[in-house]
């Protein structure tokens, strides 16, 4: 799987609100850091509040354009993309985003760090 690819995965399931598939993509093993109010998201907080957002119906859409490709190793990919999450409240939070997804035992592709970079560290 490309960086393309996954992120094309994560637009798709998170647009149409398919949870399950949604979640198959983020490692139970995942860490989020850099996300105003909390010090690191683990898969857990992950799963809440994709449920919590998907059952509400309380995204309008989710997006990602361009790529920086950091590290691209065969079973590793880390780079950086710029996010939109638009509400179904008129909220649009757009933010850059490094991801450093995983294949992983099964053989599916999931991410497994994400980290919201600060202003001036953006693409």
């Amino acid at each position: 799987m490309s960086a393309i690819e996954f992120l094309a995965a994560m637009e798709e399931t998170a647009n149409n609100l398919d949870f399950e598939a949604h979640m198959n993509l983020v490692s139970k093993d995942v860490r989020v850091f850099g996300m105003p109010g909390f010090d690191v998201i683990n898969y857990q907080g992950w799963f809440d509040q994709c449920q919590h957002e998907f059952e509400n119906k309380v995204l309008k859409s989710v997006s990602y354009e361009g790529l920086v490709i950091s590290e691209e190793l065969p079973d590793r990919i880390t780079f950086i993309s710029l996010e939109t999450v638009e509400g179904n409240d008129g909220t649009v939070n757009k933010n850059s985003i490094e991801f450093i997804i995983q294949k992983e035992d099964d053989g599916q592709w999931r991410v497994v760090q994400e980290t919201a970079l600060k202003y001036g560290e953006l693409m």
